[in-house]
């Protein structure tokens, strides 16, 4: 049973939302709110495997609730509801820790499959947006590390991670998907998954984003 909490202040979407969820078998919405800081007073005791996180609320917005979420489950997955699918605030939310992000207008089953993938180590998002994430680190790093080519931990974590999850990590800091990086290994979307879940284990990271920063910051891939 995948547990999903909702913050949309739209009663419309945020109700519709929950009676989506709730009547699939195999989902239960354990939580809907309208404002991030009735969320953050339940969170806890709640414990969802997935947040819906709308950006754009009333009082704190989506981006600081992540960064909130963030302090009291870091493991927690989040996905950014949007409107619009390519904009700068998604960015912003995956830099504060977003896994990937829906845009409303999704149908339904392709909704229910993007939290499935989530919550099983994925990261829905356009290539587009995955491509910024990666610019912005590489900026960020290059800065951070003027002299190095690779940072000293490079060896340790390519040690730690298998010919196949390098190529697995490569895809994926290449802004492709699941299903992209299952055909051009010739293996199963599960297969992908399964290293998936293991690349973010060992990299200690939550979130492809993170995946990603690490990958570029390390010298991984």
């Amino acid at each position: 049973m995948i547990r999903v909490v909702i913050v949309e202040d739209n009663d419309t979407i945020r109700e519709g939302l929950k009676m989506l969820i709730d009547g699939t078998e195999g989902y239960s919405c354990v939580g809907s709110y309208l404002k991030c800081e009735l969320m953050l007073k339940s969170i806890e005791r709640l414990k969802p495997d997935v947040l819906l996180m709308d950006i754009g609320l009333p009082g704190m917005n989506g981006i600081e609730g992540i960064k909130e979420v963030k302090k009291l489950l870091p493991d927690l997955t989040i996905l950014v509801l949007t409107i619009y699918e390519e904009n700068d605030l998604i960015f912003e939310a995956l830099c504060a820790g977003a896994s990937g992000y829906l845009v409303k207008k999704t149908p339904p089953s392709k909704l229910l499959e993007a939290i499935r993938e989530a919550n099983e180590g994925g990261s829905p998002m356009s290539s587009h947006i995955a491509r910024k994430v990666i610019d912005f680190f590489s900026k960020k790093d290059v800065k951070r590390f003027p002299q190095q080519t690779k940072p000293t931990s490079y060896e340790k974590n390519e040690n730690i991670l298998t010919p196949r999850e390098l190529e697995i990590l490569s895809g994926l800091v290449e802004g492709n998907s699941f299903k992209a990086i299952a055909e051009s290994l010739y293996i199963s979307i599960e297969t992908v998954r399964f290293h998936f879940r293991n690349i973010y284990k060992k990299l200690h990271v939550h979130s492809q984003s993170e995946a990603v920063a690490k990958a570029i910051r390390e010298g991984i891939v």
